[in-house]
């Protein structure tokens, strides 16, 4: 087994192995821009760790949730912050959604996905 393969199944261990908390429900507005409206539901795996102390940021889309298949990384430049982002049972017009959600004001993100890696 090769490290593509580990390090997915090593996300998708702390996935099943954490319980979601949805702390910013699908329709709630961006604490810091109020016309930023989350397009689904946003939160973290809690008792995970991040460099920032909060817990590992998830989005939660439609989909059952099922092995974990794409995350994003983002760039912040107020925050001057890089973060990952879990997408978690997300189709593609989801991930569509949640691009262009964090490609604005500040931010800019872009789409990692396990084919990329792995095929």
């Amino acid at each position: 087994m090769n490290n593509d393969h580990e390090f997915w199944e090593y996300l998708n261990q702390i996935v099943v192995n954490y319980p979601i908390v949805v702390d910013r429900p699908k329709g709630s507005i961006h604490p810091n821009y109020d016309d930023l409206v989350y397009p689904l539901d946003y939160g973290y795996l809690e008792g995970t760790t991040t460099v920032d102390c909060g817990g590992i940021d998830v989005w939660v889309g439609s989909e059952p949730h099922s092995n974990l298949k794409e995350f994003i990384c983002t760039v912040d430049l107020n925050k001057k912050d890089v973060e990952i982002k879990l997408l978690i049972g997300c189709s593609l017009s989801e991930i569509n959604m949640i691009l262009d959600f964090h490609n604005q004001h500040s931010m800019r993100a872009f789409l990692i996905t396990k084919q990329q890696f792995i095929g």
